[in-house]
């Protein structure tokens, strides 16, 4: 058995990866994640998430905590984005793709999205369904996949490495809705 994953009567639970699995850039990310279980800290996050959004009004959804930052609903739309984009990247290594894969520039991103116009109510819908994508996606791969690397962004990154980089990402995002833009739910 190798030291990526323990293979248990009903699941495969996947090791931490290691700092050459991704760019140190997303040690940020990665750092953030608490436990060994990544489809359950995904599958945590999504109910989380729920809970903290789904019960604010509309009008919390247009909330910038200062000038020139981005709203509650941009601040969803960019998780959902940067999401769709890591899994996109886990699902093309995991399957042996080795072509480089480009990065992109969130803050071309946002503001090309439609969140302003969306109502707060379908950005938790999407983001919903976003998350429970990636972790299909996720669990559905044997371990080999896990373990497989690509590159992204002109860095070397592992499947692994991609999982905790969504959740830690996620964790950033909602750690910083928490505290600066509904610290007072807390």
């Amino acid at each position: 058995m190798s030291e990526l994953a323990v293979i248990t009567p009903s699941a495969l639970t996947i090791a931490r990866p290691q700092p050459g699995e991704y760019a140190p850039y997303y040690d940020r990310y990665v750092s953030l994640v608490q436990g060994d279980d990544i489809l359950q800290t995904l599958d945590a996050q999504r109910r989380q998430m729920m809970l903290l959004i789904s019960c604010r009004e509309e009008e919390d959804g247009d909330f910038r905590y200062a000038p020139g930052k981005w709203s509650v609903k941009e601040v969803l739309g960019h998780i959902c984005d940067a999401e769709r984009i890591f899994a996109y990247r886990a699902l093309r290594i995991a399957r042996g793709d080795r072509t480089p894969l480009a990065g992109f520039e969130q803050d071309d991103y946002v503001p090309n999205g439609p969140f302003a116009r969306s109502p707060l109510s379908d950005l938790v819908e999407e983001f919903i369904a976003v998350r429970r994508a990636t972790i299909s996606l996720l669990r559905n791969l044997d371990e080999e996949a896990w373990s497989r690397r690509g590159v992204a962004s002109e860095n070397e990154v592992s499947v692994r490495a991609l999982a905790y980089i969504i959740a830690g990402h996620e964790l950033h995002h909602r750690r910083i809705l928490e505290e600066k833009y509904f610290p007072a739910s807390r």
